[in-house]
């Protein structure tokens, strides 16, 4: 939680951090503003002491509701500085970041680096600004152990409650594709019809999915998957948006909407069949919803993540499908692992792959996937499903937003 980031900070002998980039769909600025619509900003954090929020003067009130002290731009008389940089933009920009920093009490140590920015203008700025302050270590982390990803991976209630209201969303958006779907007639060759008679598509569905996720206040930042067939047995097949909606092949439909300005996100997947469904996808997509129940039974409190990805690909296996456990980047059978945390980024902590440490746990306060699934691209079929789950302080388990888990999906305007 954010009351720890100072002890983090500590253990990893970080004097201070400096985050850049917009408030908004920029997550560790995101974590220490509360967003808002204030762009090209920097947050500089010395530890043990509060945040400075510096930003340009026509933001002035988006970033007064941060909270945090507040330093604009016009501070720091860009004219004279990019005189003196002679009109180097990069130089120009170190330039005011020594200031900045100078006016935060951080001239040396080591300073962490965060942000979503650009990647050329950024590491030029930093050349420059590690030259004008050689006393200062500039220092990067990896994504997944970032001092910002530990902070995050424990929500309190409040976040949680944020994450359950967009929970809310997903499922009713969710309830309104599948409404929509099972009302459309269908021809003879079984494919769905859009009320002007034509052949509804993939590409249909998604337009009426980004609307419908549009009008309850959420966006799709990270995009969003609903495919048929062949794209169901590639996980991360968005779907492509000429295919037809046939009756009787499998529909994976993963759907990640997050709070407007890029707040926090929710994760949902349900595997459909419309009409009917063959003996060979029932099966496995029986499978999967057994080992999703069998997941959801043994959940414990504390335990390594990673001990339910084994478990899942110890079910599978017995199911005679390729696994991680013993097969090296399979593409056909159960492929990926079994779930991550959920906040502001679509992935953080914990992860629940095989390589990932012991440190990575079902703790209190984490919001995690359970997303068990089984693909086979070649045999024209996909399945997974997926929850959002948040281990309450009194360890239990909790699923943030029900919805049913059916497989065939009745038509209302066709009989077999």
């Amino acid at each position: 939680m954010k009351s720890d980031i100072d002890a983090i900070m500590k253990a990893r002998n970080l004097d201070a951090i400096i985050v850049f980039g917009n408030a908004e769909h920029n997550p560790p600025m995101y974590y220490l503003t509360g967003g808002g619509h204030v762009s090209h900003a920097t947050v500089i954090k010395k530890r043990g002491e509060e945040a400075i929020f510096f930003f340009g003067d026509m933001e002035r009130d988006e970033a007064a509701k941060s909270g945090l002290k507040l330093i604009p731009y016009s501070t720091y008389d860009y004219e004279a500085i990019s005189k003196k940089a002679n009109k180097d933009g990069l130089l120009a920009g170190a330039l005011r970041c020594e200031m900045m920093l100078n006016d935060a009490g951080v001239t040396s140590g080591r300073v962490g680096v965060y942000g979503t920015y650009d990647l050329s203008a950024t590491f030029g700025m930093l050349s420059h600004l590690q030259k004008l302050m050689p006393a200062i270590e500039f220092v990067g982390e990896a994504r997944e152990d970032s001092i910002f990803m530990r902070v995050m991976e424990t929500k309190d209630e409040s976040e949680v409650a944020r994450i359950r209201k967009m929970g809310k969303v997903t499922t009713t958006v969710v309830s309104k594709v599948a409404e929509f779907l099972t009302s459309c007639n269908v021809n003879a060759d079984e494919v769905l019809l859009n009320e002007d008679g034509s052949l509804l598509t993939v590409g249909d569905v998604h337009s009426k999915i980004r609307l419908w996720v549009s009008e309850h206040g959420a966006e799709l930042p990270s995009g969003f998957i609903f495919s048929i067939g062949r794209d169901a047995g590639v996980p991360h097949s968005a779907g492509n948006p000429t295919d037809l909606m046939k009756l009787g092949q499998t529909i994976v439909f993963d759907i990640y909407p997050a709070e407007a300005g890029g707040g926090y996100y929710y994760d949902f997947t349900r595997t459909w069949s419309l009409g009917y469904a063959t003996p060979e996808a029932q099966e496995l997509f029986d499978q999967v919803k057994e080992i999703f129940e069998k997941l959801n039974d043994n959940f414990d409190l504390n335990a390594p993540f990673k001990n339910y990805h084994q478990m899942a690909c110890e079910y599978f296996e017995s199911k005679g499908h390729q696994t991680p456990l013993h097969t090296k980047a399979p593409v056909e059978g159960y492929v990926h692992s079994l779930g991550h945390g959920v906040g502001l980024n679509i992935h953080e902590r914990p992860f629940s792959s095989l390589l990932n440490g012991d440190d990575h746990r079902l703790a209190p306060g984490v919001v995690i996937t359970s997303e068990p699934g089984l693909y086979y691209p070649e045999k024209g079929m996909g399945f997974r499903i997926e929850d959002t789950l948040w281990v309450r302080p009194d360890g239990k388990m909790e699923t943030l937003a029900d919805y049913p888990y059916d497989f065939v999906l009745p038509m209302k305007n066709w009989k077999k």
